[in-house]
């Protein structure tokens, strides 16, 4: 029997220092939270806060699936900030309310309601909530967890395998990459950390068949090209063979944000 979600919308209180000058509700998940500015719907900062529960409760047990990257999370401080549009975002000056030593001791990523889209791939659009959610489970758990495996630098296997699907080590974007190459990042801006970060985000929602729908492979493959879990397969042996390992109890299902544990 299903229960009611137990993803509740609460005020901000006056911890961490700051928030509540910025944002004024949030949902916490697993020790973890997810806030969101006055303008951001109610729906949708409810959505955003299922798919992170969802990600790390896969199996809807009530319990988080992996031990060790929930304690991953839980020592970075992860969190994921809200705001209604990208443009809202630009207009504050978070250092200005919340002091800088108490946001950098953190793993933030942000979203927006904009791009917060519960019914996506139905629409024919991608939910942008699951690769920031997903941003902040990859780079602020497993990196931190399985830091020979994960990390987020040269050398670990999930950086071994991205080199190879590169086509080679590049520590910044190239401007063109090798033939053959089937991930090919194109944002100048994005360094090597960022890099496996995006890497991982693509290969586990492939893996999910989150980028399976009318379109979507035409409107990703400049930058990815392995968008279905048989691709993955046959096209990227070392990411999916890392992707399917139980040891690291992956998600197996995609979150739609409708978390109801049992």
């Amino acid at each position: 029997m299903l229960a009611a979600t137990p993803l509740q919308i609460r005020p901000v209180g006056d911890r961490p220092e700051g928030f509540q000058r910025v944002f004024d509700r949030q949902v916490d998940v697993f020790g973890l939270a997810v806030y969101a500015t006055s303008k951001v719907p109610a729906a949708k900062l409810v959505h955003a806060a299922g798919v992170l529960a969802q990600y790390l409760d896969n199996d809807a047990d009530g319990k988080p699936d992996n031990a060790r990257v929930i304690a991953a999370l839980r020592k970075s401080k992860g969190l994921v900030f809200m705001f209604r549009t990208h443009r809202e975002f630009e207009k504050i000056d978070l250092h200005h309310y919340i002091p800088p030593r108490v946001w950098n001791e953190r793993v933030t990523i942000g979203l927006f309601a904009e791009e917060t889209l519960p019914a996506g791939s139905v629409r024919g659009q991608f939910d942008a909530t699951l690769e920031e959610v997903l941003h902040l489970v990859t780079a602020g758990g497993y990196s931190l967890a399985y830091p020979e495996v994960f990390g987020e630098r040269p050398g670990t296997r999930i950086a071994t395998a991205m080199d190879k699907a590169r086509g080679g080590f590049f520590r910044r974007v190239p401007r063109r990459y090798p033939p053959g190459a089937w991930y090919s990042y194109d944002d100048r801006s994005c360094d090597y950390r960022c890099q496996i970060t995006e890497y991982f985000y693509w290969g586990l929602t492939s893996l999910l068949d989150a980028q399976n729908y009318p379109g979507r492979e035409q409107e990703i493959r400049h930058e990815w090209k392995l968008n279905t879990p048989e691709k993955l397969k046959n096209g990227d042996p070392l990411l999916f063979r890392m992707l399917t390992n139980p040891q690291y109890r992956f998600p197996r299902k995609c979150p739609d944000g409708k978390y109801r544990p049992q």
